[in-house]
């Protein structure tokens, strides 16, 4: 770990270790039980539905056979767990034939009351549509396109014995390129070879307990020329502040030193760079993320501790954990492989959108689609099975190996394998975005950023699709940071955005999108404005959405609100992009932040209506 960022890592330490120590999250409308997140620009969402929510989740996933005596057992275990049942054996929208997003209907909204931000107190409600309703990946099985080995998808694994249900790894010819992942094991400049030095270090560390100054002494052995940049003293410090009883790494590091030298066996192929530009697609195994992961724990990773602005790697996230040494979260991953091992696919995608190919949005003649709104649930729970929005960095991943802990990175820690995104994916591009289809959530959180916590082990029941990756996909969008809040209304920025959302939202299966406060927190986004960009590029794409206001009862009834408005007078997309820009024009002859955005579109929708 850089010297810099020590002390702000032991902070994050604090905040896992001393559970007992952090505020309630009760006072922001969350559940005491369940995780709090973040955008990676810092806008706080609840993470985890409170007991409303979660009836409202156990209605809209209709449990049958095995999987309904599983969740029946769990409930009754001490620790967290989760029995994710089949929704698309019953009930309404449950069918796997393909099926398109309707236009909301609104004759019958009245009649669609939702207890979603029910008081105790007040009893109040307001419709909503009914997140049963909204389309799965298990809803749209049928509709997902198999697995190709063609130039722009890259597959790991050898899909002959796939098909016989065994995972073995494919076999090539290994490169040393500016095109591919430069692999530890291919590093063999001067002799000894960086790999045999490696090699010999990890094999001690595989013999028997191991101190903190073993691993220390191992990976310095290999990174001399950065003994005087890196420092040990969180990792010292973490252990230190271990309970004794949750203190396992004397056990764990072999394990993880084992794993990282299976390293040649696992993988051999190249790994392709996902560069800008370029729609790139790597699809591997969970055995093959998992070591990728413990070489990237022991900083074997060749070229890439330089984060110089010219250095060959500068604009790539971080892959080495030489910066990170904080959570036995990601460690207790290495672990469970060898106790649970799963055994399935993760599917990484880039996917880049020509200019010339974005919509012309002043002429999308197109009605919003239907939205579910709640301040309960998260995008991770009552999302699943939709295309689950990750409020990301350019930088993939955002500061998940630093001492960041907001939504993006939050995320990355209850589902590790996103992390080994950042070994192969290029800064995104303003009309790129990666999805990820199939990881594996191992954890509960609680809190965010200063009162984040490791709150217990999850067991992802999730179903897997016939390549035996989990039915949850996952699309990393970045938003803009606005130093300013008032440059976001510039009609260049609400086209950037609404480009930037439509690229991640674009596909041909039309499940719902799960998303939220995307980019309203220290990038200071407006929620009312992000929430109509989201639902206009959901729109133009077909997709309808379920939006969770992390807590927020009154956003949560605005954005309702303006959204019944816009579809019972029949507002299209172009119209409302135009009104977008009217609202940008007025707000730039003004020396202070204008009127209430969605009060302006009121009066708009009001003056339309008096001339019919």
């Amino acid at each position: 770990m850089s010297r810099k960022n020590s002390d702000g890592v032991k902070g994050c330490m604090n905040q896992m270790n001393n559970r007992g120590n952090t505020a309630d999250p009760s006072s922001r409308g969350e559940s005491k039980n369940r995780p709090s997140q973040m955008d990676s620009a810092g806008a706080t969402s609840q993470h985890r539905s409170n007991e409303n929510g979660k009836e409202a989740a156990r209605e809209r996933r209709t449990a049958s056979g095995e999987n309904a005596e599983k969740m029946t057992k769990n409930t009754k275990s001490d620790e967290v767990q989760n029995s994710k049942p089949n929704n698309s054996t019953s009930g309404e929208g449950s069918s796997n034939q393909p099926s398109q997003s309707a236009p909301m209907d609104t004759s019958d909204a009245s009649s669609v009351v939702s207890s979603l931000g029910t008081s105790p107190k007040s009893k109040e409600q307001w419709t909503t549509y009914p997140i049963q309703k909204l389309k799965t990946m298990q809803d749209l099985s049928r509709e997902f396109n198999p697995l190709l080995a063609k130039k722009e998808h890259t597959i790991l694994i050898d899909m002959e014995w796939i098909r016989r249900g065994v995972i073995v790894p494919h076999q090539g010819t290994h490169v040393w390129d500016s095109h591919h992942v430069k692999l530890p094991h291919l590093y063999s400049h001067a002799p000894p070879s960086r790999w045999e030095v490696t090699r010999h270090a990890l094999h001690r560390l595989t013999k028997g307990s191991n101190s903190i100054g073993d691993v220390q002494t191992a990976i310095m052995s290999y990174n001399s020329r950065n003994k005087d940049n890196w420092t040990f003293e969180a990792l010292y410090y973490y252990v230190q502040r271990l309970p004794r009883m949750e203190n396992n790494l004397h056990l764990l590091i072999p394990k993880m030193a084992k794993l990282a030298l299976d390293l040649p066996e696992l993988i051999q192929k190249p790994i392709p760079l996902l560069r800008q530009q370029q729609n790139q697609g790597i699809t591997m195994s969970q055995q093959q993320i998992s070591c990728l992961l413990a070489n990237a724990f022991f900083c074997t990773f060749p070229h890439r501790n330089d984060t110089k602005p010219n250095s060959e790697y500068a604009n790539y996230p971080t892959i080495n954990f030489s910066r990170c040494y904080t959570d036995h979260i990601t460690l207790k991953l290495y672990m469970r492989r060898y106790v649970s091992k799963p055994e399935g696919l993760v599917t990484f995608e880039r996917i880049s959108i020509p200019t010339s190919q974005l919509p012309q949005w002043k002429t999308q003649k197109v009605p919003l689609t239907n939205l579910h709104i709640s301040p309960e649930g998260s995008i991770e729970e009552e999302g699943t099975g939709m295309l689950q929005v990750d409020f990301a960095s350019k930088y993939i991943g955002g500061g998940v190996l630093g001492s960041k802990l907001f939504q993006e990175e939050i995320l990355f820690l209850m589902s590790p394998e996103l992390i080994v995104a950042r070994l192969f994916t290029e800064k995104l591009a303003d009309n790129e975005c990666l999805k990820i289809t199939g990881p594996q959530m191992y954890s509960f959180t609680s809190g965010y950023s200063k009162s984040f916590l490791w709150a217990g082990p999850y067991y992802d029941r999730t179903k897997r699709d016939n390549w035996k990756r989990r039915y949850r996909q996952i699309v990393a969008i970045d938003a803009l940071d606005f130093k300013n809040p008032k440059e976001q209304y510039t009609e260049d920025n609400i086209k950037r955005e609404l480009n930037k959302a439509f690229v991640g939202f674009h596909g041909d299966v039309k499940t719902a999108i799960a998303t939220g406060n995307w980019g309203c927190g220290a990038f200071k986004g407006d929620p009312k404005l992000k929430a109509l960009i989201q639902l206009m590029a959901a729109a133009v794409n077909e997709r309808d959405m379920a939006y969770f206001s992390f807590g927020n009862k009154e956003l949560a009834k605005e954005i309702q609100s303006m959204h019944e408005i816009l579809t019972i007078n029949k507002v299209t997309v172009d119209k409302l992009y135009n009104w977008l820009k009217e609202f940008s024009r007025h707000n730039a002859r003004e020396h202070h932040l204008p009127k209430d955005l969605y009060g302006f579109i009121s009066e708009k929708i009001g003056h339309m209506a008096s001339l019919l």
